[in-house]
């Protein structure tokens, strides 16, 4: 069994992740960095519902960015972000 140090720090991550519009932009940026204006696009949430979203998710290390000039590009912080969404999904199918 996992520390305490470390479930504590799965149930922060797992209790992050269960958001309806965090898991969406999760989704949207899981193919490849995006910026805020086309997350809002492929999400359908206002743009300051997604900005702080993205706070949240880069605070909590599963999102990461890139700047390049005056914008800034999000992805997932690593594979593991990705196979975490993959499993939810597949178990969520077989429900």
């Amino acid at each position: 069994m996992p520390s305490d140090e470390i479930i504590d720090k799965m149930e922060t991550m797992l209790n992050i992740a269960s958001d309806f519009t965090r898991l969406k932009i999760m989704y949207a940026i899981s193919e490849g960095e995006k910026n805020v204006t086309e997350i809002v696009k492929e999400v359908g949430a206002s743009q300051s519902l997604v900005s702080h979203q993205l706070s949240v998710l880069r605070k909590n290390n599963l999102v990461r960015t890139r700047k390049e000039g005056t914008s800034v590009f999000y992805s997932l912080s690593d594979e593991h972000v990705v196979k975490l969404l993959d499993l939810v999904c597949e178990h969520a199918g077989e429900m």
